[in-house]
């Protein structure tokens, strides 16, 4: 029987409600927190009326990424390591790392500056 899915999960906090499509493929990054609601849907359908057969495409996401409550990433998206997804967010785009996105269909908000890894902060 050949395998239609994959998820792969690492230190991922996972909220309640959420629905993952994943016959298409879904990949996720360590450290991710994912609110609750949000949907992975990594099958649609063709825009032809007269052929309306299924489109399939996986989903990746990266480390250290966090995805607001009520969010919905489509078919084929990559979201790169630690961007931020605002909640009711649709993301039908890929997503740079280190990016906050928000929006029906998702834009970007804002890039994030001055990363730094926490085994690499100063104590205070």
């Amino acid at each position: 029987m050949k395998k239609y899915w994959n998820i792969l999960i690492r230190n991922v906090f996972i909220n309640s409600g959420c629905n993952f499509q994943d016959q298409g493929g879904i990949y996720i990054g360590d450290n991710t927190l994912i609110g609750h609601r949000v949907v992975l849907a990594t099958l649609d359908h063709d825009l032809n009326p007269y052929d309306r057969h299924l489109l399939c495409a996986p989903i990746h996401i990266g480390n250290r990424v966090w995805i607001g409550a009520g969010a919905i990433i489509t078919r084929g998206v990559t979201i790169g390591d630690g961007a931020v997804i605002a909640a009711g967010a649709v993301v039908t785009k890929d997503v740079e790392e280190n990016t906050i996105v928000g929006g029906v269909p998702a834009k970007v908000i804002k890039k994030i500056e001055n990363v730094i890894p926490i085994e690499k902060k100063k104590p205070y």
